[in-house]
């Protein structure tokens, strides 16, 4: 969110925490962060671990004390490498263990999240485009870029589309769903996440990890059909539509 858009009209704090890449850490209200985790509370998660680089401690110091709900845990990120490396750096914490994983800029719904721990594997939510469309804060033309999501007869994954083309898009998405990155994994993702090479942007990407456990490691993963919004905090133009969302919802940590 370092990208300057001069339609976004924020205050210093949230500027401030913008500019540093802290997208979780912006404020409206409380540190967008702070709903989050509050809705994975609700949802009846008892510990988060949040993946951090090693200069964040700003946001280690914000959950420092003070929560009654939930117990935060931290892993670091050495480097920025790519998001299938940021999962990788949580493997200590999950300990065997089933787990969530999601992006620190989106706030999905509680329903959301249940849904996925009711899963016996791995899995994700596939999110309608109409729905995600009318109930979130999100642009049809940039719900577009997102992943499609192609499910097969079983309901299990079958192809993850990123970035389609108008073309495909238009092609696809009929019968197909979208990834808001929003997933339940088994400790097996590990391993594949130890396995990805560099796309063609230079990064680990969890998609190639998610691709590698289906194809190489015998994973199976869920598709969950799923009709509702999420509010994206992608950009700095983002922050006003986001704040007037939330501006009514308790957070209780």
């Amino acid at each position: 969110m370092r990208h300057e858009d001069s339609e976004a009209a924020l205050d210093e704090a949230q500027a401030d925490a913008a500019s540093q890449g802290l997208k979780g850490m912006i404020p409206i209200g409380r540190p967008f962060l702070d709903y989050l985790i509050s809705a994975l509370a609700d949802a009846g998660i008892t510990d988060v671990c949040l993946v951090i680089g090693p200069e964040h401690d700003q946001v280690r110091a914000h959950y420092a004390s003070g929560l009654t709900r939930v117990r935060v845990h931290f892993a670091v990120q050495a480097q920025p490498l790519g998001t299938a490396n940021a999962v990788l750096a949580a493997r200590e914490f999950v300990e065997g263990r089933a787990i969530l994983t999601l992006n620190s800029d989106n706030y999905y719904p509680v329903d959301a999240y249940r849904r996925l721990m009711a899963l016996d594997g791995s899995g994700l939510i596939g999110f309608a485009y109409d729905a995600l469309v009318r109930e979130s804060n999100v642009p049809a033309d940039r719900v577009r870029r997102f992943a499609l999501v192609e499910r097969g007869p079983d309901g299990s994954l079958r192809a993850l589309i990123e970035k389609p083309d108008d073309a495909t898009f238009d092609r696809l998405i009929a019968t197909s769903l979208i990834s808001m990155n929003l997933w339940a994994f088994t400790p097996t993702i590990f391993e594949a996440c130890a396995r990805v090479r560099p796309s063609a942007r230079g990064e680990l990407e969890l998609q190639d990890a998610v691709r590698i456990a289906r194809d190489e490691l015998g994973e199976r993963f869920t598709v969950v059909p799923y009709a509702g919004g999420v509010l994206d905090l992608s950009t700095r133009g983002d922050v006003a539509s986001v704040a007037a969302r939330l501006r009514d919802v308790e957070v209780r940590l």
